[in-house]
């Protein structure tokens, strides 16, 4: 039986988490010397590598002076709270990476609850010593006064710290003293995490997470609490609602480096892959054949917003996408119940449109990200934050939020943060910046990011993280600029564009194709304007009095999918295709828009 440690990486966006892994696997000697492994190696989904965050947990393992580790490594942001709270259930212990310069933020103190409340041993890695004006010290200090305020316990306050750069390839004890490799870090996971505690019983094992092989089908990833698990042997599943399925495991897989190794039997308080259930759900327990037990199951936070998904029936549809009808759409979306559990569905009274519920715009951003990439269409409706009821009060989300700004810009910011309902917390100042807290509404958020860019001029850092429900604030004051919208299909015109730059600023890029209802730019008033940009200039055989000047055109405003999702209003739609993305109106034609209209005013 060899030892085995589990521990779980947790720390705030950026701060070196999958970085860190990376060394940790180049160390323990996974690769051979001439073999390439490029760097964040656990990051390998496009999306993940293109925006520089994890989106969902890995598993991967080491060998360590004889010790096996087990590494998850786990999301930083907040929206993706769902996948942290059900991974921690398979560690026994978490580093906490915190950046020596920001020291503890938004995020952290997100997953460092999850794990203390899990009664899990941290130890905390403070990375990033090597930068200008960093404070390791009192960094370690935050962190111990954070936990404190968490709730921490007496051995959980006890931790033991390790300062270092993941980057150049070192931790230390002593950060003034840099080493020539991370094996202080190792050393103190095998000394400090305790190992797997094995209660005596029949088998016991909470699935945590799936992954899926085209070959076996869904695969059941968790940790053995107790008992056995062998190839072929007939098992128990205990639903959620405690129901019991029999069912048999065909494959039993353990992770072994950036793998999976085949094996016949699991020791307890390994992490495995089971192949070969059927009807598996996460949360539910694999158990004894005979005297089935159920493991207390995983609670998920609530979602927080919820967006309308529908078919794409603009008259540009079908042109880049595979899969365009209402029931690819509905097959998609309970494909991503199954493993995405901080997410809901709910039907609508018409067919071909479907209620998403997430956890904030980034969490449905990146699904649909991920849709399109597959070759799905569909629009998107603007984003609502979900109202609840408490005893008989009408209560909403509230975020705390953090914003990170040149101290010259943060006036500008207070105001903007308060028209929205903010209430600031706190103002710190950091060097030459200025670290602002604030509680606002989730709706105040939503559209925030941009207007906080143009008026820092792309200085402003920003973070939020899901707080508690508190009774509504009252009205926020939404877009004030109204839209340009085409008036006609077909091709966008520089000589138009250029006549009507006065008028706003564009999205299209000059022979573009549009059409009829299409949103083409923003009006510089606060009402909406047709106007007709697939106009050509007239010619005739008579000479114009003054020269014809070069028609000089403005770069057209190209937007995230995320950012046009802030930025539309109610009567808008975001049309999402493999190649494209548009904003549209919901009703193309004027004369609905104005029938519409009137009968909501």
């Amino acid at each position: 039986m060899t030892t085995i440690k589990n521990i779980a990486i947790i720390a705030h966006v950026d701060h070196g988490k999958t970085t860190l892994v990376d060394k940790i696997l180049h160390h323990c000697e996974l690769f051979r010397e001439n073999q390439e492994s490029g760097e964040l190696i656990l990051d390998n989904n496009d999306i993940e590598r293109e925006r520089g965050i994890t989106i969902l947990s890995k598993n991967v393992s080491v060998m360590y002076k004889g010790t096996k580790i087990n590494i998850i490594d786990t999301p930083g942001h907040a929206d993706f709270g769902g996948e942290v709270e059900r991974v921690l259930n398979m560690a026994d212990g978490v580093l906490l990476l915190v950046d020596a310069f920001e020291g503890p933020m938004p995020q952290t103190r997100f997953v460092l609850q999850k794990a203390i409340s899990m009664k899990l041993k941290p130890i905390v890695v403070v990375n990033k010593v090597d930068k200008e004006n960093c404070t390791p010290e009192q960094v370690h200090e935050a962190v111990f006064d954070l936990m404190f305020e968490l709730g921490a316990e007496e051995w959980q306050l006890d931790f033991p710290a390790v300062y270092g750069s993941a980057k150049n390839n070192w931790m230390s004890e002593d950060w003034n003293k840099p080493t020539e490799s991370i094996e202080p870090l190792l050393d103190m996971v095998v000394q400090h995490i305790p190992s797997p505690h094995i209660e005596e019983g029949t088998t016991q094992m909470l699935i945590t997470s799936l992954d899926f092989s085209s070959f076996t089908g869904r695969i059941a990833i968790g940790r053995l609490q107790r008992g056995t698990l062998k190839s072929n042997m007939n098992i128990s599943l205990v639903k959620r609602d405690g129901t019991i399925v029999k069912s048999k495991i065909k494959e039993l897989h353990v992770f072994d480096g950036l793998g999976r190794k085949k094996v016949e039997e699991v020791q307890p308080g390994d992490i495995c892959a089971i192949a070969g259930l059927d009807g598996f759900d996460i949360g539910d327990t694999i158990a004894d054949f005979e005297n089935p037990e159920g493991l207390p199951t995983i609670a998920i936070d609530e979602p927080t917003m919820s967006m309308l998904f529908t078919i794409n029936d603009s008259p540009f549809f079908g042109k880049d996408g595979k899969f365009v009808t209402s029931r690819h759409i509905k097959e998609r979306l309970d494909k991503e119940l199954e493993k995405n559990l901080a997410l809901r569905v709910q039907a609508t009274d018409s067919a071909d449109k479907f209620m998403v519920f997430g956890r904030g715009v980034l969490h449905l951003s990146v699904l649909i990200e991920t849709m399109r990439r597959e070759g799905y269409e569909l629009q998107i409706g603007q984003p609502q934050v979900i109202i609840k009821e408490v005893d008989g009060v009408k209560c909403e989300p509230v975020e705390e939020l953090t914003i990170d700004l040149p101290e010259s810009v943060s006036g500008k910011a207070v105001e903007m943060v308060t028209m929205r309902k903010g209430e600031m917390l706190s103002m710190e100042p950091k060097g030459e910046r200025m670290n602002i807290r604030f509680n606002i509404p989730s709706r105040g958020i939503i559209g925030l990011r941009n207007q906080l860019l143009t008026a820092t001029a792309g200085e402003a850092i920003m973070n939020h993280r899901f707080l508690e429900y508190q009774p509504y604030k009252g009205d926020i004051p939404g877009r004030n600029n109204g839209s340009l919208i085409s008036m006609e299909t077909g091709k966008a015109i520089p000589y138009s564009i250029d006549k009507l730059q006065d008028r706003g600023k564009f999205f299209v890029d000059p022979n573009e194709e549009i059409y009829e209802g299409q949103v083409v730019g923003e009006n510089s008033r606060s009402d909406d304007m047709t106007v007709n940009i697939t106009k050509t200039k007239k010619l005739s055989n008579v000479r114009s009095s003054g020269a014809d000047d070069k028609a000089k055109i403005v770069p057209a405003i190209k937007f995230s999918l995320e950012e046009a999702l802030e930025y539309i209003q109610k009567d808008e739609y975001v049309e999402v295709t493999p190649k494209t993305m548009r904003i549209r109106k919901i009703y193309l034609k004027e004369v609905d828009r104005k029938r519409m209209g009137k009968q909501i005013g």
